[in-house]
C-alpha cells in the first residue's frame, strides 16, 4: 500500500537555505514506508544555482543572495508572489521514472493554467511550462536513492525584475511571465488551493498506473 501524501502549507515567507536543508535531510532519512510530502510556500528573494549552473549566467545579483543547490538546471530566482511546490516523492516505490514524473508535474501546471483560460505548453529540451514564448513555471529536481525532491516554481503575482539580473535557466533574454499578467490581482494563496488537488490527482495510483 502506498502511504498517503503529507501536505504542508506555509503561511509566511520562508528563507531558502533552511527549507533546502530540510528537504535533503528528509530524503536522507526516509525509509520505504515514509510518506511522500508536498510543501507549498513562498520564499524571500534569492537566486539559486543548479548543478549545471555557470557563473556567467548571473549578470548582476546585487543585494539578492545566491545559493548553490543540488537540483538540476541553471540559475533561477525565487521571491514573494511566486508559488514554490516542493515534491518529496519516492519514485522507486511508485515505479515511476524521472521523465514520467516531470511530465506529471508539467501537466499539473498546464491543467491549472487552463482553468484560468491560459494556454500553457512545454518546450523540448527546456523543462518547465511556457505561455507563448515566455516562461511561467520553472522545474528542477534531484533524485537520491530513487526519491525526488525540489520541484516547481510557478510565477503568480510577483516582481519579475530580478529575472533581468540573470539569464534564467541559462537562456539569454528568456522572457518571464506570470498568472497575474492574465488574471490581475490573483494571490498565491488562491493558486495554492487550486493547484493542490490537481497535483494530487496526477500523483494518484490511478494516474501513475500503480
Amino acid at each position: 500500500m502506498i502511504p498517503s501524501i503529507s501536505v504542508s502549507r506555509f503561511s509566511t515567507l520562508q528563507p531558502y537555505q533552511p527549507l533546502y536543508e530540510q528537504m535533503k535531510e528528509y530524503t536522507r532519512l526516509r525509509g520505504q514506508d515514509s510518506p511522500d510530502a508536498i510543501w507549498l510556500l513562498e520564499h524571500h528573494g534569492v537566486f539559486t544555482q543548479g548543478l549545471a549552473g555557470k557563473k556567467e549566467h548571473i549578470l548582476d545579483a546585487g543585494d539578492i543572495p545566491v545559493i548553490q543547490s543540488d537540483r538540476g538546471g541553471q540559475v533561477t530566482y525565487h521571491g514573494p508572489g511566486q508559488l514554490m511546490i516542493y515534491t518529496l516523492i519516492d519514485l522507486k516505490r511508485l515505479n515511476m521514472g524521472v521523465k514520467q514524473f516531470v511530465r506529471h508535474l508539467e501537466n499539473t501546471v498546464i491543467e491549472l493554467l487552463q482553468r484560468y483560460d491560459i494556454l500553457g505548453h512545454t518546450q523540448c529540451g527546456a523543462p518547465g511550462v511556457y505561455v507563448n514564448d515566455a516562461k511561467i513555471c520553472s522545474l528542477g529536481l534531484r533524485v537520491s536513492r530513487g526519491c525526488a525532491y525540489h520541484g516547481l516554481s510557478l510565477n503568480v503575482n510577483m516582481d519579475l525584475s530580478p529575472f533581468k539580473r540573470i539569464n534564467p535557466c541559462g537562456f539569454h533574454l528568456l522572457r518571464m511571465t506570470q498568472i497575474s499578467d492574465f488574471i490581475p490581482n490573483i494571490s498565491v494563496q488562491t493558486v495554492m488551493e487550486e493547484v493542490l488537488p490537481i497535483l494530487l490527482a496526477h500523483l494518484s495510483p490511478t494516474a501513475i498506473g500503480v
